[in-house]
């Protein structure tokens, strides 16, 4: 029996990040995940805040090269790789030194957020689409995890989900807490329309005030959500109970994460 194959594709994991409570919880389902019988590999930005050396981290020349076009303009993709300690499961950075270099996460240390931040998010969910192409390895699944990495979702439902690569794959979106205010310009709409989208595309993540939700629109594009608690997701839980989209809360008895890697056989099931 092959392999479950899951992409994870989040804004932070430990020991690369320690931002919020999520960064363990993605160390600890990666980890048991890799004792069971799946086959693992995990995508992420790579912030300036990441040590290289201490972290041993080192390019990968044939994936990197690639250019990703933001609203007309080019920026180049950098990969690196390190192993996740304790494991083998590789870990690849998508790097751009325009958008992460010598950076903070998301804002600045007065707390004022990246003006930038819409395009390092299209690039990250881009570039990470276009390099997991490039891998020829096609996920069963593909875990988003955090804003950062939103618009996964809606870049496999409306651009990539033909490709041989994906045409299989199943999303599970995880939130991440985040005091980010989601106040993207208007040519945030127009500059997320990548490859041949149009504004029909992006509905899902346009609320009632015309203001954007990145949580709840990658709920709605993905097949089940997976949370560390209750606590701060109500709104998304919500709309996934009244939409009958499968979700999974933690259960903070279990160590081994059993009922994380059941859901994610339950997804394949459905």
């Amino acid at each position: 029996m092959n392999k479950i194959r899951i992409l994870y594709i989040t804004q932070e994991i430990a020991p690369y990040t320690d931002f919020t409570e999520m960064a363990a919880y993605m160390r600890n389902l990666v980890l048991n995940a890799n004792k069971k019988s799946f086959e693992l590999r995990i995508l992420m930005p790579k912030f300036g805040t990441i040590n290289e050396r201490r972290h041993k981290l080192h390019e990968v020349v044939r994936l990197s090269g690639m250019n990703i076009i933001i609203d007309n303009d080019d920026f180049p993709l950098i990969i690196k790789v390190a192993s996740l300690p304790d494991s083998r499961v590789q870990v690849y950075f998508l790097d751009n030194d325009e958008f992460f270099k010598k950076r903070l996460p998301f804002s600045d240390e007065e707390g004022v957020a990246f003006k930038d931040n819409d395009n390092r998010m299209i690039f990250f969910c881009k570039g990470g689409m276009e390099t997991v192409k490039k891998f020829g390895w096609p996920p069963d699944i593909i875990h988003v995890g955090g804003w950062m990495s939103s618009l996964v979702p809606l870049f496999i439902r409306n651009v990539y989900g033909n490709d041989p690569v994906y045409q299989h794959s199943k999303i599970i979106f995880t939130p991440f807490p985040s005091d980010l205010i989601n106040d993207f310009s208007e040519n945030f709409k127009k500059k997320v329309l990548i490859n041949d989208m149009v504004p029909e595309n992006i509905k899902d993540y346009i609320m009632d005030d015309n203001q954007i939700s990145l949580d709840l629109g990658a709920a709605k594009n993905s097949d089940g959500l997976m949370f560390l608690k209750r606590e701060g997701n109500e709104d998304v839980i919500e709309h996934c109970e009244k939409n009958n989209i499968p979700v999974y809360i933690h259960n903070e008895e279990d160590e081994n994460y059993r009922g994380e890697l059941d859901f994610y056989k339950s997804i394949l099931e459905e």
